[in-house]
This record gives C-alpha cells, sequence and structure tokens, in this order.
C-alpha cells in the first residue's frame, strides 16, 4: 500500500509538472486529465471511493470539457489587440473586485475566529458511510466556504457568457 500511494504521489507530480511546462495546450489538457485520474485512484486506494467516482465524473469529465472548449474557442496565435471598448467601465471592475475582497477577508475571519458555542462537534457515528461523512462536513462545518465557491462559480460563468457573446 505504501509502495502504491508512493508511486501514485510520484506520477501526480509528473503530470503536474507536465502541465505547467509543456508548450502545446491540448497536451497539457490531456496531462491534467491523467493527473485527475491518478487522484482518483489514490482516493480509491484510500478507500474513498465516494471521493473518487466524484473525481472522475465532475473534474476529469466535466471540468476538462470545459478547458477543452476554451482552448479551442480561444485563438492562442492572435497577438494582443490594440482596441480599447469605450464601453468598458474599470469602476465598476475595481468596485466588483474589492467586494469580492472583502468577502474573502470575511470568510477568513470567520473560520479564524473561536467559536460561541460550548457543545463538542458530534463524532460520526459508527455505521456513517462515507458519503454521510462528506454531506455532513460539506453541508455544516463549511457551509460558508461552500457557498462562497457556488458564488464565484457563478460569476464565472456569468464573465464567460458575456465574453461569448456576439456584439449586437
Amino acid at each position: 500500500m505504501t509502495i502504491a500511494f508512493y508511486t501514485l504521489a510520484a506520477f501526480i507530480l509528473a503530470l503536474g509538472v507536465l502541465v505547467v511546462s509543456t508548450k502545446n495546450t491540448v497536451h497539457a489538457v490531456l496531462f491534467l486529465v491523467a493527473n485527475f485520474l491518478c487522484v482518483a485512484m489514490l482516493y480509491v486506494l484510500l478507500q474513498a471511493e465516494f471521493l473518487a467516482v466524484i473525481q472522475v465524473l465532475v473534474y476529469a469529465g466535466g471540468i476538462v470539457v470545459l478547458y477543452l472548449f476554451v482552448v479551442m474557442l480561444v485563438n492562442l496565435k492572435r497577438g494582443p489587440e490594440t482596441h480599447v471598448d469605450p464601453r468598458r467601465r474599470d469602476r465598476m471592475g475595481l468596485l466588483i473586485g474589492g467586494a469580492v475582497l472583502a468577502e474573502f477577508v470575511a470568510i477568513l475571519l470567520y473560520g479564524f475566529a473561536p467559536r460561541a458555542t460550548g457543545a463538542a462537534p458530534a463524532a460520526a457515528a459508527p455505521g456513517v458511510g462515507n458519503v454521510e461523512q462528506v454531506g455532513w462536513s460539506l453541508y455544516v462545518d463549511y457551509l460558508v466556504p461552500f457557498e462562497v465557491a457556488s458564488i464565484l462559480l457563478l460569476v464565472a460563468m456569468i464573465g464567460a457568457i458575456v465574453l461569448a457573446k456576439k456584439e449586437p
């Protein structure tokens, strides 16, 4: 088991280096898929089968398809644009960026603040499985970071729609 762990760790590190060092973006995405699959194998080795399946479905499936879509959509051979859009809203961007920064600071302060409750967190029942532990941890212990991640993904999705929109 230890040999398998160190072998998978070496593959994960090597594939990570290949992702950031390769010149071809499609090859980088393929190395990323292999990296995600190695991480899923690591989850199986640690007896977290649910996380392994989620790793394959969400990351190696969905996220990598989005990466490939962006790589194929963006023309990387073209030089930077010299035209400046007169409708650009610099102040609005600074305002929204400041709001997101304030949100991150609030999350950090919330995360490191001492808890007011005197009760100790309940231990997982002996019959509770891996899925229940992940759900409990995600929706109770890490609710605020989970909600922030969902807001950031929503903002990224709206930004992608605005960028991909054709000019009227």
